[in-house]
């Protein structure tokens, strides 16, 4: 029988903290780029290009490392499902989002994903959640209100965004459920790496279709090396780490300790593009703490 999330919050791995610290810095101070990369370069573009590098350099490394890159076709189903919901729907919905409302807030959307795996996976596949993580799942609502309360305004001006941002928290989260139930037991590296390269197909064709007219531009210098980065760092090496905490840790409790990623998002944000921060945001980031805590340390036993 599976461990309950809470139960298995209490055995967490010390390389898997170590991996949700890179994902949150990788991730964080992914979503400030978007806007600037699509200024020149259309979403699917961008995306497609992306993905595919980004695969391409995960399939090439576990080769090196001499990793098998065959992944038994029983489990093609729901790898494909699991990578519709996840890395097909919530790049193009995540990016369109990043456009239409200021980045860090398209962030904090989409890191709802937390909240609709817990309710998904409570609702659906019949999790328990423990009382540590019902008061750390509330914790990080707590924290998503905090941090979309000023900016209302503009969720009001650009509904659509906000759809795309939550509708890309949703996608993560159901994915992410999906390709726990799964059970691959491929390599990280060979599991994102096919993913990425799935993920390639449709964007590329999105790209083709939905190009804008006129003739094609190559875009400056500056925006090649940050789509270079995006797809080498956040897109690779973020997507590893991300699928190996999923395959240590509870969905849901992967799910929460990524929360930490629209803080830094955040943060960036007003450096990069002065957005606002401000006290709310401060205190969301409190709430991001308390729940990583009650989400990831284990209570202390008390001594006989």
């Amino acid at each position: 029988m599976p461990s309950s999330p809470s139960a298995a919050a209490a055995a967490i791995p010390r390389h898997a903290l170590l991996l949700l610290a890179l994902i949150t810095l990788v991730w964080g101070t992914n979503w400030s780029l978007f806007p600037v990369v699509v200024r020149e370069v259309p979403v699917w573009t961008f995306r497609a290009v992306s993905v595919t590098l980004a695969g391409l350099v995960l399939l090439g490394v576990a080769r090196w490392r001499g990793l098998s890159l065959v992944i038994a076709r029983r489990h093609w189903p729901r790898l494909g499902l699991a990578t519709a919901c996840y890395l097909l729907l919530w790049n193009i919905a995540s990016t369109y989002a990043a456009v239409m409302i200021p980045s860090g807030q398209a962030a904090v959307l989409g890191f709802t994903m937390p909240l609709w795996a817990a309710l998904i996976g409570w609702a659906v596949l019949g999790e328990k959640l423990g009382p540590r993580l019902l008061l750390a799942l509330a914790l990080g609502a707590v924290a998503v209100a905090l941090l979309a309360w000023r900016s209302l305004g503009v969720y009001a001006q650009a509904p659509l965004g906000v759809a795309l941002g939550l509708l890309a928290g949703i996608g993560w989260a159901v994915g992410t459920l999906v390709l726990k139930r799964a059970d691959v037991g491929v390599h990280p590296l060979v599991l994102s790496g096919w993913q990425l390269l799935a993920v390639s197909v449709p964007t590329t064709l999105g790209a083709l279709l939905l190009a804008p007219p006129g003739p094609w531009h190559w875009p400056s210098p500056g925006i090649l090396a940050l789509m270079l980065y995006i797809a080498l760092v956040p897109m690779a090496i973020g997507n590893a780490a991300w699928f190996a905490v999923v395959g240590l840790l509870p969905a849901s409790v992967a799910g929460l300790s990524a929360i930490l990623v629209p803080v830094v998002a955040m943060v960036v944000g007003a450096l990069a593009h002065g957005e606002p921060l401000g006290a709310a945001q401060w205190a969301a980031m409190a709430c991001c703490a308390a729940a990583l805590r009650l989400a990831l340390v284990p209570p202390k036993v008390a001594s006989a």
